[in-house]
């Protein structure tokens, strides 16, 4: 199940749809919005995106990592919109038949997700606001 929304994410949610009675393993990602970043306090942030784009983006990868580690399930929900600090942006669930497979795959999945799935992060501090990339601030 891939999903991108603008609602709060329910990870129990995420984590059944991932669930299969074959697997021995479920693993999860939780990304939370953080109140800082590069030396600078975040106040909240935006997430913006082609969600048509980047929910095929996120059927990609879940299609690669299903091959290439013999997953049994995999459910990524991201979020757009407004966050604010604590609050989830990204859940990853990914259930195979033994947990190592299952966590290199959930390490994988976030990474791409940042490589190559078109979803843009805006953080905003008290001294304005940046465009992150990857791991790039945009000055805006």
């Amino acid at each position: 199940m891939i999903e991108v929304t603008q609602e709060p994410i329910q990870v129990q949610s995420v984590i059944a749809r991932a669930t299969k009675s074959t697997g021995g393993a479920v693993v999860t990602f939780v990304g939370t919005v953080r109140n800082n970043s590069e030396g600078k306090q975040v106040l909240y942030l935006e997430y913006e995106a082609y969600p048509e784009m980047a929910k095929k983006k996120l059927q990609e990868i879940a299609a690669e990592i299903k091959g290439k580690w013999q997953l049994e399930e995999v459910a990524i929900t991201h979020r757009l919109g407004r966050m604010e600090i604590g609050e989830i942006s990204v859940v990853i669930a990914v259930s195979a038949a033994h947990r190592f497979p299952a966590f290199q795959a959930c390490e994988y999945t976030i990474n791409r997700i940042k490589e190559i799935v078109p979803i843009w992060k805006k953080e905003f501090y008290e001294e304005g606001s940046a465009w992150i990339e990857g791991t790039h601030h945009v000055k805006v």
